[in-house]
């Protein structure tokens, strides 16, 4: 099978969940067949990181895209607007993209070429149609629903007005021009019906996140460790904004219980609201190269979400190596986990604090929750089961 596969982002190195999808999957899915990269965006020092993609990819193309000034393209935004384009849209435009992705698809007889996230879907505009390629829309979150709950926690008002927009824009549009696309892929069952409630004749498959259970051994639990692990990209509002809550409304009750507790909040970027939590008993990292120490030393993987979309790769790579979950019912979304048996789930301030007692606490329960876990994501989230689904769609779509 020949394979373009367009993303905006570079996927190498993994600092963030859509890198680490990209990555594992195409990685996989390359072996025994031919795949090219596309990415819209690069990055400040990347040959590296193309060197290493080229190990395994037949080649790597980086656009190099520039956001543009919004004031600039103001005329074209209206046309966006007044032809029920999402706005946003607009500025990932590329024209040196679009050309790329005609003259790639000109030259090479590609079988599929899929498009990662919604936001690109407009490109596919710029396949050639006499390639016969058939094309592959992957939605790693709906970015309507994920665009609609960060208003609710977004502080900023013009932000939160912008996510408002952007959300209602892509109500309509999303699932109507995801039609477009031979087949389209989800993380998860609740989003694969969020998107067939508006449109019940989208071809859709459901390709979840998952962990590379080879890699990600399950590590025995650290004696007396009192550490609870918040891990996400901190300058993600919801990442920012759960940092904020789980710190400022459970901790205090947490530590009513237990004083000497310390959290490690980890991630790149950090936003001012998360620097801001520092201090004896809170620990913020900003990126940092090996995850794997930070799970070591921790007893319990947090993770406070009261937005966002998709499937929590966190969560995956915390059941794998054997750290217990405490999770908000929208940080588990789309996994399929039972409170109780994989993971605790809580919502309410207070519900969260006790729960992350529980686990700190109560080591029959804190190995009930890690084993079961690890055997969830052996039997359902690694990796190569995953990328071998993914290809079974695309062989699917060519046979049909």
């Amino acid at each position: 099978m020949r394979i373009l596969y367009i993303t905006d982002y570079l996927p190498f190195p993994l600092i963030s969940g859509d890198r680490i999808r990209v990555y594992n999957i195409i990685r996989r899915i390359s072996r025994g067949n031919e795949l090219s990269l596309l990415v819209l965006f690069g990055a400040p020092d990347m040959s590296e990181s193309i060197l290493h993609l080229r190990e395994f990819c037949e080649q790597v193309e980086v656009i190099n895209h520039k956001w543009p000034d919004p004031i600039s393209c103001l005329p074209d935004l209206l046309r966006y607007f007044i032809g029920g384009k999402p706005i946003e849209l607009r500025l990932l435009y590329s024209k040196e993209m679009a050309d790329k992705i005609h003259e790639l698809t000109s030259e090479s007889n590609f079988d599929i070429v899929h498009i990662e996230n919604s936001r690109l879907a407009l490109y596919r505009e710029n396949i050639n149609p006499n390639s016969h390629s058939l094309s592959v829309l992957a939605f790693q979150n709906i970015a309507y629903d994920q665009y609609a709950r960060i208003s609710l926690i977004e502080k900023n008002i013009i932000a939160k007005l912008r996510a408002r927009l952007f959300s209602w824009q892509l109500r309509s549009w999303e699932p109507s021009y995801a039609g477009k696309f031979t087949r389209c892929l989800t993380v998860s069952d609740v989003d694969r019906k969020i998107l067939l409630a508006r449109n019940t004749d989208l071809q859709l498959e459901v390709i979840p996140n998952g962990i590379d259970t080879k890699k990600y051994q399950f590590l025995n639990a650290e004696q007396n460790s009192l550490n609870l692990l918040f891990i996400g990209s901190m300058s993600y509002a919801p990442c920012v904004d759960g940092a904020v809550y789980f710190c400022t409304q459970v901790l205090p009750h947490v530590q009513q219980a237990i004083k000497y507790v310390d959290v490690w909040i980890v991630g790149a970027n950090p936003a001012p609201e998360v620097i801001g939590l520092a201090s004896d008993r809170v620990h913020v990292t900003g990126y940092i190269e090996d995850i794997l120490p930070y799970y070591k030393q921790a007893a319990v993987s947090v993770v406070p979400l009261r937005a966002g979309g998709g499937t929590r790769l966190k969560i995956l790579e915390a059941m794998a190596l054997g750290r217990p979950v405490v999770s908000t019912t929208i940080g588990c979304e789309g996994l399929e986990v039972v409170d109780g048996e994989h993971l605790l789930i809580a919502d309410a301030p207070y519900q969260f604090a006790v729960k992350t007692v529980q686990l700190l606490t109560d080591k029959v329960l804190y190995c009930h929750i890690a084993d079961n876990a690890r055997r969830l994501i052996t039997r359902k989230y690694d990796w190569d089961v995953i990328a071998q689904r993914q290809l079974d769609v695309y062989s699917d779509a060519i046979c049909n």
